[in-house]
């Protein structure tokens, strides 16, 4: 298969889109990225202030065999671009009651936590382990990286999606095993991880405690921008190219070929293959606008469900804090009643549940010396489920977040700021182009996954392709880099036809 004569365009430097870039440049074909912002990761970008280093976007690394398997395609390791640093516990569960669950890749010490909190759940919990295993070899292993370009490809792994219950909600799923409230809550809230809803995410989502327990939980030595920066020098090691301040405008179509991309200054750049890891209702409401396809894909995707947003805040501190985890979850007083609204009400709820973020207990290069620095991330609603004004309320809702951790987990936290910084539904939509500043692009409930989630070649554009969190399998670190083998697979073989 000769694909060296072979170009191809990747729109957007996130994970997907480097993902994506160093499959093709592996395999041949000559690939650019074209970033509109002024550094690569898309949604994990870094921001330093005042010797504080902060990772903008995702920070749970998990499966590291799909990242390696990028340096392998070349006979390099990742090793040699990147550090990677084991996390225990995973997570600190803290709940308001005081009580905290330390979840760690340890069978003992899980069992002896839920012993003293709900015996009878012992056995429930190994009976939900073995079931998320099961969900992982099918869901994971089989499908995570096939692509669903035709209904029959979905026919085909019906039944092993009926056998595992996937229309029940992942909630649903661990209530069959788990009796105790709070251990509920503890195996179920990963789907909000990748932008589900546990009362309304495919059980098959239940695969993500499986892939933790499997392949570990992990954080890049210098951040999760040490990873993309590794990434990157791979790409351009490979030959690939990286364009940074180089937003696409459109996408220029002739006939079912996409031709060229066309730069916001004006310049066109002519490929033989185009991917899309931005936004997909930006991708053909906005790249494509003016195009049958654009306009009513574009439609299309425009009135699908979209996972929540989120607001989050970077801080840093003149002190450090050794007594708290890595990643902590801080369940606030309610669970199903807090995330209905974060998923369907139009408001912003007075209460809140937050993932703290604790980098430098691992990796004290983040932030300067007797210093630390934090992120707290709060899910909320997207911009069209609540028309809040972040502009006004932002500032609001970040003291009130700080000050409860203050009061509640970082003591001293208000007197030790030294900076701060926070990011909006607003900033989602503005700079990241995510319609209704949705976090993880389509929500992924069973009727918008697998084949019925964009495909990761479009059906009428013969050489475009999608890669991201929008496609299938989705939202986090291994299912955009699970798209990311999916798309190359087809455009791989569409280039050597």
């Amino acid at each position: 298969m000769n694909t060296s004569s072979k170009t191809a365009a990747v729109i957007g430097a996130g994970f997907g889109g480097l993902a994506l870039a160093i499959r093709l440049q592996s395999a041949g074909i000559q690939t650019q990225v074209f970033e509109k912002r002024d550094k690569p990761g898309g949604r994990a970008y870094v921001y330093t202030d005042d010797g504080f280093t902060f990772d903008a976007g995702p920070t749970v690394i998990t499966d590291p065999d799909c990242l390696e398997q990028l340096w392998e395609l070349s006979g390099r390791k990742l090793s040699d671009y990147v550090t990677l640093l084991p996390v225990t516990p995973f997570y600190q569960l803290c709940w308001e009651d005081g009580y905290r669950f330390d979840y760690a890749n340890d069978q003992a010490e899980i069992d002896r936590q839920i012993a003293l909190k709900s015996p009878q759940d012992v056995d429930g919990y190994r009976r939900f382990l073995a079931y998320s295993e099961d969900v992982y070899r099918e869901g994971y292993e089989k499908l995570g990286t096939v692509p669903f370009l035709n209904f029959w490809s979905m026919i085909k792994v019906a039944p092993q999606l009926v056998r595992l219950e996937s229309h029940r909600s992942v909630y649903s799923k661990v209530s069959q095993f788990i009796r105790d409230d709070q251990l509920r809550q503890a195996f179920s809230f990963h789907s909000l991880l990748v932008g589900g809803n546990p009362f309304a995410t495919s059980s098959i989502y239940a695969l993500i405690h499986a892939l933790e327990r499997k392949g570990g939980v992990w954080f890049a030595k210098g951040g999760t921008g040490a990873l993309i920066a590794g990434m990157v020098r791979l790409l351009e090691d490979l030959g690939g190219r990286v364009h940074l301040n180089a937003e696409i405008d459109r996408i220029e179509i002739e006939g079912e070929r996409a031709k060229a991309v066309v730069l916001k200054d004006g310049a066109r750049h002519a490929f033989d293959q185009i991917a899309s890891n931005s936004d997909v209702v930006h991708t053909y409401a906005h790249m494509l606008r003016g195009t049958a396809r654009g306009e009513s894909q574009g439609k299309a995707l425009a009135k699908k469900r979209h996972s929540m947003s989120l607001f989050v805040i970077y801080f840093g501190l003149k002190t450090k804090h050794p007594e708290l985890k890595h990643h902590m979850v801080l369940f606030g007083k309610r669970y199903r009643e807090l995330i209905s609204e974060i998923f369907g009400t139009d408001g912003l709820a007075e209460d809140f549940s937050l993932y703290l973020h604790a980098p430098s207990v691992t990796d004290d290069s983040l932030a300067p010396e007797g210093s630390s620095a934090y992120y707290v991330l709060s899910p909320v609603p997207h911009l069209g489920t609540a028309d809040i004004d972040w502009a006004v309320e932002g500032p609001k809702y970040r003291d009130r977040i700080l000050r409860y951790l203050n009061d509640r987990y970082i003591p001293g936290l208000l007197d030790d700021l030294v900076t701060v910084r926070h990011f909006t539904p607003f900033d989602f939509r503005d700079e990241l182009n995510a319609h209704h500043g949705s976090a993880f692009s389509v929500e992924p409930i069973l009727t918008q996954s697998a084949w019925f989630r964009p495909h990761n070649r479009d059906d009428k554009i013969s050489n475009l392709y999608v890669v991201g969190a929008g496609t299938h399998p989705g939202a986090g670190i291994p299912g955009v880099v699970g798209s990311a083998k999916a798309t190359a697979g087809i455009m791989i073989e569409d280039a050597g036809r």
